[in-house]
């Protein structure tokens, strides 16, 4: 039996991960798909204040309360950021770091370093109203969608479950300090087919840090394929981990 730890992204909640966590539990393993703080049941914890160092801690929090141990920690979009914080935190607890989708930082890199259309989101919050509110990115014209989602019923659902991001947590840095968690394997999953126009991902290394070739996937899907392809992505989950 695994351990799957699922964190989702930007502006999303443990909600996402609905459809995928049932196919993990029914194949016999253990699956934990919190909400970040400021999201989900957390929403009304949102503030200024919360930042990506406030979500790594709800992460190594989970993990410790729980005593995880060989935990695949999986990270979507913008919680690559969360997850690999996470894991310098607690390398001991981390059997495999999957990147699904993600931002995969080096150390003292924020989400604007990463994906640098990111600040445009960033230079907007600071000059609303507010100065800190992120609001979900808005649905594009097909195959663009609402985050890769198409389907009118699906993007109703979703769009009830996002909830804005504080600017804090696109502008801290990941702290990646820890040689023990260089040992740790990773693979990445790319959604592709339906990449909006101009996108660019960052390149995998050929190698990872430690060591052993990239292992790098790819999922035909729009970006939140846990909504889109909750079955293709499950039996990848699983061959994986």
């Amino acid at each position: 039996m695994s351990t799957y730890l699922l964190v989702h992204g930007a502006w999303h909640s443990g909600q996402c991960w609905e459809r995928v966590v049932p196919l993990l539990t029914a194949a016999g393993h253990r699956v934990l798909a919190p909400s970040l703080t400021g999201h989900g049941d957390k929403a009304h914890l949102l503030g200024p204040e919360v930042g990506l160092d406030t979500q790594v801690d709800d992460v190594v929090g989970l993990i410790t309360e729980e005593d995880l141990t060989e935990v695949v920690l999986v990270g979507h979009s913008y919680g690559g950021l969360v997850v690999s914080s996470a894991a310098n935190r607690v390398p001991d607890r981390i059997a495999q770091l999957l990147y699904l989708d993600a931002m995969v930082p080096e150390d003292g890199e924020s989400a604007a370093d990463v994906l640098p259309v990111t600040q445009v989101l960033i230079d907007l919050a600071v000059r609303s109203g507010s100065g800190w509110r992120v609001p979900p990115l808005p649905e594009l014209p097909p195959p663009g969608g609402l985050f890769g989602v198409t389907d009118p019923a699906d993007i109703a659902w979703l769009r009830a479950t996002l909830s804005d991001q504080s600017v804090l947590c696109l502008q801290q840095p990941v702290r990646l300090d820890n040689p023990a968690a260089n040992a740790i394997p990773r693979t990445h999953i790319h959604c592709v087919g339906s990449e909006p126009e101009g996108f660019e991902r960052r390149p995998v290394p050929a190698t990872q840090p430690n060591g052993t070739p990239a292992q790098v996937w790819e999922l035909e899907a729009g970006h939140d394929c846990m909504i889109t392809v909750p079955g293709e992505l499950a039996e990848l989950l699983l061959k994986l981990g």
